[in-house]
């Protein structure tokens, strides 16, 4: 269970910072309370993930998640460039996430 909070807390990440590009430097209400909340419940499951998952697996995984997942989302909404070299990249984040979660078990 504690995998499904790292991954709804790395998504809770990727909303909330989308929802602050949205928020337009916190001067749109919707974005900024949406950020608010994502940021919330990505702070919240990260907590109930590392109940059982080592700080330096989970706090990986959860920022990898949500650097590539921002980045990939980045270029679906708002039309960021989408290089080769950029996805390369962020497949090595991948891999690197899908690394840790191999060797990061539990305590």
């Amino acid at each position: 269970m504690a995998w499904i909070y790292l991954l709804l807390s790395g998504i809770g990440e990727i909303s909330g910072v989308t929802c602050m590009k949205w928020s337009d430097g916190f001067k749109k209400w919707k974005g900024t309370v949406g950020a608010i909340i994502s940021g919330f419940f990505s702070f919240y499951f990260l907590s109930k993930a590392l109940q059982e998952i080592p700080i330096s697996t989970a706090y990986g995984v959860w920022t990898g998640i949500g650097s590539a997942g921002s980045v990939l989302l980045g270029m679906y909404l708002f039309g960021e460039s989408k290089d080769r070299r950029k996805l390369l990249f962020i497949g090595m984040i991948i891999a690197g996430v899908a690394g840790l979660r191999i060797v990061g078990g539990g305590h």
